[in-house]
């Protein structure tokens, strides 16, 4: 598609209200001759085209980066007219990041910290839900959860309901019934994700987290079991890839919404 075609596809898309102003200006400005898409910070090169190009702005994995980098990226992101997302926020790093962008939202059981876009957010589209197998794979089932509420669905979480007592899980029918893509978090023996496949029609996204005695080691028996589930909608993703899951289950649920 040439640039004028495009640039008129995005005025035609604010006309109609599919987007809002700000965001086409910001679509606007990455797409013009001489743009690089990119904001070079010198200590990161913040991805400032990649809504446009994947639909979600860049997500901001804060493991291992100092405070000033996770506000330098995030802030950078959000003079853009975009949200961000921090995964995986240091614990050292929570009090300077939320002071010095006190609008975001910190949630420290999944240690993810979200800085909405300064524009007006589109109504939530599409139904995730994530269930956990135990209460100690909450940390994990967190960071899916806001993975997928950041990308713009509706997202249920229902925790401990893990094959060790069935009607737990059986007692969520309408639940699993309506959901467009379900996120399973499970150590141990990792078998909640075969199980709740064979009742549900949509795609299920296993996580396997590190919970476990000696011969989980550090969730590759979860991971290995998940691998081998026989229910043919399962895929696995990582171990302790919360985000990975509820990416993937919030892209399902809204092209689910997209097409209905």
């Amino acid at each position: 598609m040439s640039q004028t075609k495009t640039n008129l596809h995005i005025l035609e898309a604010v006309r109609s209200g599919k987007i809002s102003p700000a965001d086409a200006l910001a679509q606007l400005n990455a797409d013009s001759p001489g743009q690089t898409g990119f904001a070079d910070l010198g200590f990161a090169r913040i991805d400032l085209d990649r809504k446009r190009r994947c639909g979600h702005a860049e997500v901001i994995f804060g493991q291992g980066k100092t405070p000033e980098w996770i506000i330098g990226g995030a802030r950078r992101l959000h003079e853009s007219q975009q949200s961000c997302l921090v995964t995986r926020v240091p614990e050292e790093a929570v009090a300077k990041i939320c002071q010095a962008l006190p609008q975001g939202e910190y949630d420290q059981t999944g240690r993810t910290f979200w800085l909405k876009a300064p524009s007006t957010q589109p109504v939530p589209k599409g139904r995730v839900l994530v269930l956990t197998a135990g209460t100690s794979d909450l940390p994990v089932a967190h960071e899916a959860r806001n993975t997928a509420l950041a990308l713009g669905t509706t997202c249920k979480m229902v925790a401990d309901v893990g094959v060790a007592g069935l009607h737990r899980l059986l007692a969520l029918g309408e639940d699993l019934a309506e959901a467009d893509a379900i996120v399973v978090v499970a150590g141990m023996d990792g078998a909640l994700p075969s199980v709740v496949g064979g009742l549900v029609s949509c795609p299920v996204f296993a996580v396997p987290t590190s919970i476990g005695y000696g011969a989980a080691f550090g969730g590759v028996a979860a991971l290995l079991t998940m691998l081998n589930a026989c229910s043919a909608g399962v895929a696995v993703v990582n171990i302790d890839a919360g985000f990975k899951g509820g990416y993937l289950a919030a892209m399902v649920a809204l092209r689910t919404a997209q097409a209905s």
